[in-house]
This record gives structure tokens, C-alpha cells and sequence, in this order.
């Protein structure tokens, strides 16, 4: 799941605290072209108010009509399947791809002690599997693994949910507020380590948190797991060097250093003599970005970015 759901999540957290009603819609499986894959999640408050998303809109619009036309009884089951997209009619008016057949729960939620448990181990980055029975929806939690996905057997559906993806830049400068920027967009915690305090003047607090000490330091801080990319980006090999004889030899999805391809070849052959093992610097990725022909910040930025979604995605880049 992405963190796009943890915010719908947060909501239902936050109105059932507030003793507002809530009904949590997920979507369990699609057939053809669906907008938006099995796990997204979408909740409805009592009064119409909507976060998230389980279509490109159309779908929504109708969820809200089941609450003032009655569909949606306060009385009824505490969780039921919805199907849109039966019909090449109905795939058409609610706005479903040619041939796209979506079915969500729709789970009126009551207890809601386990959403403050989840989102509170995803907050201490553990993976974790929601289970909903759907005859009693009753949930139960339990530890997940990263090869964990999404199951559903028309009886059970059992979710899976894990902490925010995070950035970790080596460097204060010009270059990583862009991608700062960028990367807080796409829904990564950005966290910046740079000992110069020169470079740290002028960093706005809702581009990424600061985290103290050199930058071996911080890799080893920020506890860098399987959903931590890590960019070298001061362009000073005593810095970027430091941090990634500690990050190559990490759990990180990604790991690159700003250069060109001569200074990422001599890059290579100093962490070799500082004692780095051939396969950990197989793992880093220098030049960064993939080919655009970019040359301003930004263009460097959206490179960069690229390239780590793509991989976070499982694309080869």
C-alpha cells in the first residue's frame, strides 16, 4: 500500500474519535482496466465528506449517493461487497475503462482501537496485515513481511500496510531543496543531513526534517530499512563518501552519489581501497537519474526522481 491510504487511515482515527459515523470502502478486486489497484482504500463520513480515492471520481459520487439514499442502513451488516462495472452500461457511467469490473468492502467502522494500533506500528516502521472477516467484521493484526500482498477469498480479506517510503539526502544545497520538493509530492518523508551549517540557512520545515551529526552518523540514526533511498548529493567525496560506506553496507532500496561518469568511476575505486566489498558497490547508482538530457536543478531532481520510483516500483531503470 502507499502512504496515500495511511492519510484515509488517519481520518477514520480521527472521526470515530470524534463520534462522527464511518464507513471504510477498500477496493478487493478488479477485472480489465481498473483506475486504481487492489488495496485502495476510500472513507465516507456520516455527513458526506470523502478521503481517497477508488476510482477517477464517478464511483465516489455514487458511494455518497448510498448514504442519503438509503443503501447504506445503519442496521445492515457490518460489512458487505459492492460491484461496479458489471455491464458495459454501468462501466460506462461510472467513468470504469472498457471492460473494467471493480468490487470493494464497504465496512462500517465501529471499534476502532485497531487503526490507532496499525498506523502506530507503521509509525515504528513495521509491515504489517490487516484482516477483516467479513460475516462479523471483526479485524485482527499481525506482522507482514515486505513479499506480503493483498488476499481476498470472498470470506477474509487480509491487507497489507507499511510505513511511509523515505529519502534520506547527504547535502543541503540548491540541488536537494528541488528534490526535497519533488520527492515530499510523491508522497516520500524527506530527511536531510548536512553538517555544513552554511548550507542549511533558508530549508523550510515542510521540505524535510534535519537530522543531526555527520552523515554516517545519520544513515545509522534514521534505523535505514528496505523502504529508505539514500542520495549523496554535497558533490565533497570527505561527505558523500563517509555516508555511503555506511549505506552501501544497508538494507536501502537505492543508494547513488552525485557525478559524472569520470568521478563516479574514481568514486568506485576509492570505496574499493577503503576497504568496500565489489557487491556492495555494485548497489550504487552514479551517474544518478535516468537520461533526459537534463541540466538545471530541477531537471536533475526529476531525473533523479525517476529513476527511484521506478525502482521502488520494481521497473528496472
Amino acid at each position: 500500500m502507499d502512504s496515500v491510504d495511511l492519510n484515509v487511515l488517519r481520518s477514520v482515527l480521527e472521526w470515530r474519535r470524534a463520534g462522527q459515523r464511518v464507513v471504510l470502502y477498500s477496493v478487493v478486486q478488479t477485472w480489465g482496466s481498473a483506475p486504481r489497484p487492489p488495496g485502495a482504500m476510500l472513507a465516507l463520513r456520516g455527513d458526506g465528506v470523502v478521503i481517497g480515492s477508488v476510482s477517477g471520481g464517478c464511483i465516489e459520487d455514487d458511494l455518497i449517493a448510498r448514504l442519503y439514499d438509503g443503501r447504506l442502513a445503519d442496521d445492515g451488516p457490518p460489512v458487505q461487497l459492492v460491484t461496479y462495472g458489471v455491464t458495459r452500461d454501468e462501466a460506462a457511467r461510472f467513468g470504469l475503462p472498457c471492460g473494467g469490473t471493480l468490487r470493494l468492502t464497504e465496512e462500517r467502522v465501529e471499534a476502532w482501537a485497531w487503526v490507532a494500533e496499525l498506523l502506530a506500528r507503521c509509525e515504528d516502521h513495521q509491515m504489517v496485515a490487516r484482516e477483516l472477516n467479513l460475516a462479523t467484521g471483526e479485524v485482527t493484526l499481525s506482522a507482514a513481511s515486505k513479499a506480503d500482498a493483498l488476499t481476498f477469498d470472498g470470506e477474509r480479506l487480509r491487507a497489507i500496510y507499511g510505513p511511509r517510503w523515505r529519502l534520506l539526502l547527504i547535502g543541503a544545497g540548491q540541488l536537494s531543496r528541488y528534490v526535497a520538493q519533488m520527492a515530499r509530492l510523491l508522497d516520500f518523508e524527506v530527511l536531510i543531513c548536512d553538517p555544513r551549517t552554511e548550507f542549511v540557512h533558508g530549508w523550510e520545515e515542510q521540505h524535510g526534517r534535519f537530522v543531526p551529526g555527520m552523515p554516517d552518523e545519520a544513515v545509522l540514526t534514521i534505523q535505514t530499512d528496505e523502504r529508505t533511498a539514500i542520495v549523496c548529493l554535497t558533490h565533497d567525496p570527505r561527505l558523500d563518501d563517509m555516508a555511503l560506506l555506511t549505506a552501501l553496507n544497508s538494507d536501502a532500496f537505492y543508494i547513488g552519489a552525485l557525478g559524472s561518469r569520470v568521478n563516479s568511476q574514481k568514486r568506485r575505486e576509492d570505496l574499493a581501497a577503503l576497504g568496500l566489498s565489489a557487491q556492495a558497490i555494485a548497489r550504487l547508482h552514479g551517474p544518478i537519474g535516468v537520461y533526459i538530457g537534463s541540466h538545471t536543478p530541477a531537471e536533475i531532481a526529476l531525473s533523479l526522481l525517476a529513476q527511484i520510483v521506478a525502482i521502488k516500483n520494481g521497473v528496472v531503470a
